[in-house]
């Protein structure tokens, strides 16, 4: 495929190192507009050309690539005069690499079909950092011969590609993912600022935990903020709080019982709803805090050296 013509939608903190990372493959490189210039104006610079619409991105491209906020924009970039599937041709690979809702995945899977075109599922792991090393994981859902294809696209900003089934699978394990880790984030805080109210300073737990079998990168990212007060981990309160509704809504779908899902979703849901959405995710420890009286930039400097 080292003549497809790949198009991106979604050129923000983690898709800009993955077009990047595309065009320096080789590959020649469609980007539809931003009102965020900046990381267009670069990609230009290094030789992509942009698109107004992504009719125009499905009617010159092989391969898009979405990389978006939720399934709400996905949609939109889809669907209306100036959507995908107003310019789609038969064989068109759509790409989604946004963090979406598997059952809105299973309806635009079946329309983008009926045009003869192909949705795949790529949700992405790691940061930003990884993105622009071209070193993202990637849990990929489509059907076998669709995944022979377009690894070679995927192997420009992916080093850890897991085929996880067919299409949805990538989204479903994606949603897994973020309930464990938004599950460790709600539970690091709860300790964090119990541990506090008890005389455990945030630097000791990091001390002990962080040097115990419980430790893990989230662990150790999460801890930076608490303790050093470094925002190092950056994915923020809102977009965490849209993936656990996701996550719980795929459990109702399912019928599964899942408590610690719907406590996550709370907290998040809550900061959220208090206008903090923004705020990167360990600043879950402050809100906890706050909720019961107390002030976790001052508990975090008692034992910082």
């Amino acid at each position: 495929m080292s003549k497809s013509i790949i198009g991106f939608i979604g050129v923000g903190f983690m898709g800009h190192g993955m077009a990047k990372n595309l065009l320096q493959k080789g590959y020649p490189l469609w980007v539809k507009g931003n009102r965020n210039r900046t990381p267009v104006d670069d990609l230009v610079g290094m030789g992509a050309q942009e698109g107004a619409t992504a009719r125009e991105l499905a009617q010159n491209c092989d391969v898009i690539h979405l990389c978006l906020s939720n399934s709400e924009q996905v949609e939109a970039v889809f669907r209306g005069p100036d959507g995908i599937l107003a310019g789609a041709r038969a064989g068109l690979i759509v790409i989604d690499t946004t963090t979406a809702d598997p059952t809105s995945t299973a309806v635009l899977a079946g329309e983008l079909a009926k045009t003869g075109g192909t949705l795949v599922d790529a949700p992405l792991g790691r940061t930003p950092k990884e993105a622009e090393a071209g070193t993202l994981d990637a849990m990929v859902g489509c059907d076998d011969a669709t995944f022979d294809r377009i690894r070679p696209v995927l192997e420009c900003w992916a080093g850890n590609i897991t085929h996880v089934g067919g299409t949805g699978a990538g989204h479903k394990m994606k949603l897994l993912m973020n309930f464990i880790s938004m599950g460790y984030a709600s539970l690091y805080a709860e300790a964090t600022v119990l541990g506090a109210s008890v005389g455990i300073p945030p630097a000791k737990l990091r001390e002990v935990i962080g040097s115990s079998r419980l430790t893990n990168g989230f662990f150790e990212t999460f801890m930076t903020y608490a303790v050093d007060r470094e925002e190092v981990h950056k994915f923020t309160i809102a977009n965490a709080a849209k993936d656990l509704r996701y996550v719980n809504a795929m459990a109702d779908g399912a019928g599964i019982m899942t408590v610690m899902a719907a406590a996550a979703k709370q907290y998040f849901a809550h900061v959220d709803a208090s206008g903090k959405g923004q705020d990167y995710v360990p600043k879950i420890t402050d809100h906890v805090a706050a909720l019961n009286g107390m002030d976790m930039a001052e508990e975090a400097k008692k034992g910082r050296g």
